[in-house]
């Protein structure tokens, strides 16, 4: 099963709220990682976890969000409640956007590769995660990878 997952968006997004004096608050139950990357605890009835041949299989939530603005609230971004769901095609990271679920992340799940007790699964922009970003990253730009913390 999965514990965590480790997601921090795009380091480049983060660098540019940071540096225009906007702010990234985690709310309760989100932490940081040493990189600024969003760490979220699963939610209960998760099925989230690796095959008899290590791949990754069901479909997995996690708790907590993030709160991003920047320019007076002109830029406001809100990363809440993540999920993660692996189907016949591949996988997707959704995140609640008021009460909807929204896809942000594709995950390239054949790409996907164990270090320690983590797998970490190499991402692209979907096209909803371009327009809940603000047409800052079009469609298939890579973005962080999803760090899954298994155990």
């Amino acid at each position: 099963m999965v514990r965590t997952l480790t997601w921090g968006v795009k380091q480049s997004f983060r660098n540019y709220v940071q540096g225009s004096g906007g702010t990234i608050q985690p709310g309760p139950g989100v932490s940081l990682d040493a990189d600024g990357a969003f760490v979220f605890a699963a939610a209960s009835g998760s099925s989230l976890g690796l095959d008899a041949q290590g791949r990754l299989q069901g479909q997995g939530g996690f708790q907590g969000e993030v709160q991003v603005d920047a320019h007076g609230g002109m830029l406001s971004v809100r990363i809440a409640d993540p999920a993660i769901e692996v189907t016949e095609t591949g996988g997707v990271l959704t995140v609640d956007d008021r009460g909807r679920r929204t896809s942000l992340a594709v995950l390239d799940l054949a790409a996907a590769a164990r270090e320690g007790d983590d797998l970490v699964i190499p991402a692209k922009m979907s096209m909803e995660g371009w327009q809940v970003l603000g047409d800052h990253y079009p469609m298939n730009t890579p973005i962080d990878p999803v760090r899954l913390t298994l155990g």
